[in-house]
């Protein structure tokens, strides 16, 4: 019997100057543990000029984790955040019961052209933290622990494995790692994460037999599992965790344990615009000036945000 529950190929989104594929959600699953949204962004060589550009948008009841292998993106958020991202570091973003936040390619990128390649996702908050209170934390790539198993670099972004424990604290048990090879290898899987899935990220991966390419996503039944085997100049993503405590709901940018959380969020973000800003749910966030109007509104012409 298959060790493969699933195979999740990704769909394409415009966000400008540049598109993503989407795993996830998909109509086929929502959630792998925590994970309720993936994003690969790139590769893509951004001409000068060109780049990042998503204006302030909302969240609520969720964290989103970006993580970059090439290129730089600029965060700014209501809290009053203003980073840049890195490869290998880890912009963690817990939105709770609110944030509004924008993402840009640095201005000194934005001059001379650069790569862009890199993952964001959503982590569902559990119900007792969905209205916590909003918090950004940024953790350097050197933070993060790695080793090599069998020419396989793997390094702990969220959780722990492989005598691995990432710094970086989400209040859920959650599994994320990024391995990478040039020459190919093999590594095991995590046997003790309930809900589990593999992308590749660029690449191929053998696993019982089948070959994976760029783009597919490889959810796996619970338990112990064959090797994962990677081709040469391979990089995949490993993610998972326990399942989340009840259904969640997804719509635009927000995630909430019930569809009233999410009207109420829309509501919220309406006033805010409506308000000027100023003593509303949503702040705008330090040197912005522009929005994401909500889908179906008569202002929203743009793509939604990420």
């Amino acid at each position: 019997m298959s060790s493969v529950k699933l195979v999740l190929s990704p769909k394409e989104k415009s966000l400008g100057d540049f598109t993503v594929r989407r795993v996830l959600p998909s109509p086929q699953l929502k959630l792998v543990g925590p994970f309720i949204f993936f994003d690969h962004m790139g590769p893509a060589q951004l001409a000068p000029g060109r780049g990042v550009g998503v204006r302030p948008h909302p969240h609520v009841c969720l964290s989103t984790v970006t993580y970059l292998f090439e290129g730089a993106m600029l965060h700014r958020d209501t809290l009053g955040t203003e980073i840049e991202i890195r490869p290998g570091a880890v912009n963690l973003m817990t939105a709770g019961k609110g944030i509004s936040h924008s993402e840009r390619s640095p201005e000194a990128l934005l001059e001379t052209g650069h790569p862009l390649h890199g993952i964001q996702t959503w982590l569902a908050l559990p119900q007792e933290f969905e209205e916590m209170d909003p918090r950004f934390d940024h953790y350097p790539a050197a933070d993060l622990p790695e080793t090599v198993i069998d020419n396989v670099t793997i390094r702990m972004i969220m959780g722990e494995g492989y005598d691995l424990a990432s710094p970086v604290a989400f209040p859920h048990p959650t599994f994320y790692a990024s391995v990478h090879t040039d020459a190919g290898g093999s590594i095991p899987l995590p046997e003790t994460v309930t809900e589990r899935a593999f992308y590749v990220v660029e690449g191929s991966a053998e696993f019982e037999g089948t070959t994976y390419s760029e783009g597919q996503m490889a959810v796996l039944e619970t338990g112990a599992v064959p090797p994962l085997t990677l081709g040469a100049n391979t990089k995949v993503m490993i993610a998972g965790g326990e399942p989340m405590d009840g259904r969640r709901w997804i719509e635009w940018n927000f995630v909430a344990s019930s569809k009233e959380r999410i009207e109420q969020a829309k509501a919220d973000w309406r006033a805010s615009i409506a308000g000027g800003w100023t003593g509303t749910p949503f702040t705008m966030p330090p040197k912005e000036n522009e929005y994401i109007p909500l889908p179906g509104d008569p202002e929203a012409d743009a793509p939604a945000g990420s």
